[in-house]
């Protein structure tokens, strides 16, 4: 899967992260979905090593449950991060 394919799979996981972890995020949705991006490679990289599963099909439903998981981390380390940023 390309560059695109992780581009489009991330802002999919990303609004899809954003639904499953409602509430106030600093940066509103265009950053949300930047996470998602980030989230969606980060969640490959790390279901491809510690399960050894092919991430490189885009229809796969490890592809998308491993994008969509490693969005919601990076979405609530990012919200730790700058959440009293938020609220001041």
């Amino acid at each position: 899967m390309g560059i695109l394919g992780w581009i489009v799979l991330g802002l999919i996981a990303g609004a899809i992260a954003k639904a499953i972890m409602p509430g106030r995020d600093p940066g509103g949705i265009i950053i949300t979905m930047l996470l998602g991006i980030v989230g969606a490679i980060v969640g490959g990289f790390i279901g491809q090593a510690l399960f050894n599963t092919d991430i490189n099909t885009f229809f796969s439903l490890s592809t998308w449950l491993l994008a969509i998981l490693g969005s919601l981390v990076v979405l609530g380390i990012y919200r730790l991060v700058t959440g009293n940023r938020a609220r001041a």
